[in-house]
């Protein structure tokens, strides 16, 4: 606008000056100066009038922009202020969306935290209730097992105590003795009777038996026999080991008094007549007893003294020819103690395998139901493994957000509930304070 005023202010003085010009070519002089004068008036008129109309237009102008600049900064200044409302308001709808998302978060962690907390007060519950158990199983085998072992010496020792009572009973009464041993049965009842005695002190009732018919076609019954398990271990059939007794007195105290008169001849008729008694009570009790499978394939021979049983295992060759014909084990008190020892401890033997057994059934039992526990954990800390990375993912998601929100003004919490439409939280009961951190 303002050059458009200065061309139509141009315009005007080059026509004025055109009209001077033809003025001037027909007047004279003086009258040109005149004229001069007055067009040098009209000029200067034109020109103040040209400058005035020039600096009312740039007033107008400027006028106008400033106006235009004040409307402008003005719906600028409306513009901003509403988005910054508007920026406001996302502002608090995410403060409270992030609230509520911290508020479920530490509701799902606290849920968690309580799972886990059963889980593992079951889990070791469940470990203790089965250590306990198998503690209950082996503390009652081992408690046992020593009982038994206790049990067995002082059984032992007892029977030590009795045999030296019963070694001074018969240092004081050999004369008695003496004259039972004259009559031959007393004599063989009176080995019998130790041998019963052996046995009893030894094993319990139910591992032995007395006056037992082995052959069913025979009416012949060995003194004593030892049950032992079926071939082949099974506990379910039985057969015997035959043990009879045997008292060659006479051809043993004849081999005696030929040694206290060292008469050699007297001892070698002595000797020859007891490895005779020997061999054929040797025979008999091998053709008497011996019937597998329902014996054993060997008996044994109890001799009453250790003097006899030593003279006996004196003799070159008579032990290995009872074991190789006849298949006869001759036996003195201590010796017949030990081999019914040794059974014995072959009977707990059993015991404990069986005993061992059950043992073993519980414990792989527990193994799998153990097994089958620690899957299920596996499993169960699989599953909290995934809740937890995703916990932290929305942690991450919530920090970032919390990140691009840091310069936004926070709206009070009832605020930023009514524009979230979200409920009010109830009170906290008891007047508590709201801001109180939970248990």
């Amino acid at each position: 606008m303002e050059a458009a005023a200065v061309a139509l202010a141009a315009l005007s003085l080059l026509v004025s000056m055109a009209v001077l010009a033809v003025l001037m070519t027909r007047l004279s002089a003086d009258w040109t100066r005149r004229m001069e004068g007055a067009v040098r008036e009209d000029l200067r008129t034109g020109r103040e009038e040209s400058a005035g109309a020039a600096r009312d237009l740039r007033q107008e102008v400027a006028s106008g922009q400033k106006a235009a600049l004040e409307s402008l900064v003005k719906a600028i200044g409306e513009m901003g202020g509403a988005q910054a409302a508007r920026l406001d308001q996302v502002a608090r709808q995410l403060k409270a969306l992030t609230d509520s998302n911290e508020t479920r978060l530490e509701g799902v962690r606290t849920t968690l935290e309580n799972q886990m907390r059963l889980l593992q007060d079951s889990s070791e519950k469940r470990l203790d209730q089965m250590r306990q158990t198998v503690d209950e199983k082996l503390q009652s085998t081992l408690e046992k097992r020593l009982g038994e072992s206790f049990k067995l010496v002082s059984e032992r020792l007892e029977a030590v105590q009795r045999g030296l009572g019963e070694m001074q009973s018969l240092a004081t009464g050999v004369g008695d003795l003496k004259r039972v041993l004259t009559n031959v049965k007393a004599r063989g009842t009176w080995a019998e009777v130790q041998l019963g005695a052996i046995l009893e002190q030894t094993l319990t009732p139910d591992q032995y038996a007395r006056n037992v018919h082995v052959r069913e076609s025979s009416p012949e019954a060995v003194e004593y026999a030892v049950r032992l398990p079926g071939p082949g271990g099974d506990t379910d059939s039985q057969m015997w080991l035959p043990i009879d007794s045997k008292f060659p007195q006479e051809d043993y105290l004849r081999l005696l008094d030929a040694a206290d008169a060292a008469d050699p001849e007297a001892v070698q008729k002595a000797t020859a007549g007891l490895l005779r008694t020997v061999s054929s009570s040797a025979k008999d009790i091998s053709h008497k007893y011996i019937c597998p499978p329902a014996t054993t394939d060997f008996a044994i021979m109890f001799l009453p003294t250790e003097g006899l049983y030593a003279e006996v295992l004196r003799q070159p060759g008579l032990v290995e020819e009872l074991q190789g014909q006849f298949r006869i084990v001759p036996a003195g008190p201590t010796t017949m103690t030990a081999i019914l020892s040794s059974l014995r401890m072959g009977f707990q033997t059993v015991a404990l395998e069986k005993r061992a057994h059950e043992v073993q059934v519980v414990l792989a039992a527990v193994k799998t139901e153990f097994g089958k526990f620690g899957s299920v954990l596996a499993r169960v800390k699989k599953q909290l493994n995934t809740v937890s990375r995703t916990i932290d993912q929305t942690e991450a998601r919530t920090r970032a957000m919390e990140r691009a929100l840091r310069d936004v003004q926070q709206l009070p919490e009832g605020p930023a509930a009514e524009v979230l439409s979200l409920e009010q939280p109830a009170p906290a009961d008891g007047g508590e304070d709201e801001c109180q951190a939970p248990d």
